[in-house]
């Protein structure tokens, strides 16, 4: 059955606070959904634990609302789903000498040449109307501009700030894609497989940074729910849920 219909409705801003916040603000009101929210630039937009992300004109910041009639557990399942339709997007819009390069990171970055390029964030909330999940995708691609003072490498599509648009849309079109092989979690293997091809090498040494604590060992991948498969010491797998990783050479 399916669950969603296709996002053809978008609502395009000059500047606001953040995409999603935006969201939740439209979604508080009753908008219809599926529904984009998409900004030329955010004075206080935000990533994951909520960091601040600087986002200035130039890059694509982007939010998609949607209702789905599933389960917390499923629903995380949509960072894999969002980051594949990211790393899709960039790959239509960079050089073939580049694309090798292109990488996805655990659980919600994408990387060019080892910076980061691109930036997710998933939210879920009970629906008002007591049918399921309201979730918003955020995503942010430097398409021209890489944000200063982010603590860590960035870097750009090196494109100009009018690449934006054309960015935008094959960004929407890959996620549409992506919903449908989803299909609400019943197709989640074959997103779990795509996401492995384009993500880290298995056996590559990993350090995962979590409260402050740093756990050393090598990727194995990520399970059925998403988590992170962590070789600590031969034989010995754990699933983190949660946490930044790092090349071990980088600490």
């Amino acid at each position: 059955m399916t669950l969603y219909k296709a996002a053809t409705r978008v609502l395009r801003l000059e500047s606001i606070d953040s995409t999603n916040e935006e969201a939740q603000r439209r979604i508080a009101v009753g908008c219809e959904v599926p529904l984009w929210i998409v900004a030329e630039e955010q004075s206080h937009g935000r990533g994951r634990a909520g960091r601040r992300w600087l986002s200035p004109k130039g890059n694509v910041y982007a939010s998609l609302i949607l209702r789905l009639s599933v389960k917390p557990a499923i629903a995380a399942q949509l960072s894999f789903v969002t980051a594949l339709a990211a790393y899709e997007a960039i790959a239509s819009h960079i050089s073939s000498a580049q694309r090798p390069g292109l990488s996805l990171k655990w659980p919600n970055d994408v990387m060019l040449s080892g910076a980061k390029v691109a930036g997710i964030l998933i939210e879920s909330f009970a629906s008002p109307r007591g049918d399921g999940l309201t979730i918003i995708a955020g995503i942010g691609i430097n398409v021209s501009v890489a944000p200063a003072d982010t603590g860590r490498p960035v870097t750009t599509l090196g494109l100009g700030p009018e690449a934006c648009a054309p960015v935008f849309a094959t960004l929407a079109a890959a996620f549409e894609t992506g919903l449908a092989r989803w299909d609400a979690g019943a197709g989640f293997e074959r997103i779990r497989q795509a996401w492995l091809g384009r993500a880290h090498s298995p056996g590559e040494a990993i350090t995962v940074s979590l409260n402050g604590s740093a756990i050393q060992g090598k990727f194995r991948g990520v399970d059925q729910g998403g988590g992170l498969l962590l070789e600590t010491r031969p034989g010995v797998v754990i699933t983190v849920n949660a946490g930044d990783i790092y090349p071990s050479a980088q600490n």
